[in-house]
């Protein structure tokens, strides 16, 4: 099952060509708040009802019709896996990977949805795009197995995990607004037997940068919600960044940034760097000095 939120807080099943609209049948009576229609389903615990095989008395949308958002508009929170394919650590001569780093935050204020523009912070400092698989918890998770993890998942969607090459910490350089894009939708988990083995592919002006499959993430997906959970405790619609590939470079205002994944969707952004400053420009760019 794949579902959508569009048109404003509504949420939709993708049925074929068509969004039939599920808001109150899957999250109950509005409003839902910043979060969302379907962060609401997810903390219901995300059960389906016993029969959608008549959704003939349910509002439907034409898909090219609708305007679709981030599916987790705000998630409670987005945690990143840094280097956590070879060849990405092998790119970026990177002297570790995911084992020796661990993982990181990223703000939820900097998701945006399908449609929607990265927008360039700097004009003088290069910004890439980092093609990934996203994975959306559908349970609490506190010190769980890897051999029980999956069964923590409620669904997976494409990300986007755009960066700024400068010197300051992880957090900062990922977490501007509009640095997150998510969707189309989130694909629950019984429609991926095994989210190790997906092709991903990632294009930047319609030139391929990124393609690989899941299974040469160093951290599979069950060992990488076994490990964030011993250090945090997750919470249904939270989101986990996988990582990305080999294959990451700049992007530049008017670009259009695609990523692919087998068997989840496909996102595509724009990039606007018209209201871009120079690095040098940015608050706090100068050191206090003692008078």
């Amino acid at each position: 099952m794949r579902l959508a939120l569009f048109d404003q807080d509504r949420l939709g099943l993708v049925n074929g060509d068509h969004l039939v609209d599920v808001t109150e049948l899957l999250a109950g009576p509005g409003p839902y708040g910043p979060a969302g229609p379907l962060q609401r389903h997810i903390e219901r615990g995300g059960a389906l009802p016993a029969d959608l095989s008549d959704l003939s008395g349910l509002p439907r949308v034409p898909l090219a019709d609708a305007k679709l958002e981030a599916p987790l508009p705000r998630p409670g929170k987005i945690v990143g896996a840094p280097v956590n394919y070879l060849d990405h650590k092998a790119e970026m001569a990177y002297p570790t990977s995911i084992a020796e780093l661990g993982v990181f935050l990223k703000a939820n204020s900097s998701v945006i949805g399908p449609g929607q523009d990265v927008l360039l912070p700097y004009r003088d400092l290069r910004t890439d795009q980092e093609g990934e698989l996203a994975v959306v918890i559908g349970r609490t998770a506190r010190h769980v197995p890897a051999a029980d993890a999956l069964s923590y998942v409620f669904g997976y969607s494409c990300l986007l995990d755009i960066t700024v090459r400068s010197t300051e910490d992880r957090s900062t350089r990922k977490s501007f607004d509009t640095f997150t894009p998510l969707g189309p939708w989130i694909t629950t988990a019984d429609e991926v037997p095994d989210p190790d083995a997906l092709e991903l592919r990632c294009a930047v002006a319609g030139e391929e940068r990124q393609r690989t499959s899941t299974a040469d993430l160093i951290f599979g997906v069950a060992e990488l919600v076994a490990y964030t959970s011993s250090v945090m405790t997750l919470h249904p619609g939270d989101v986990i960044a996988t990582g990305t590939p080999a294959g990451v470079g700049p992007i530049r205002h008017g670009d259009r940034i695609t990523v692919d994944i087998e068997r989840i969707g496909r996102l595509e952004v724009g990039v606007d760097g018209t209201r871009a400053t120079p690095y040098a420009e940015r608050p706090g760019r100068r050191a206090r000095t003692a008078d």
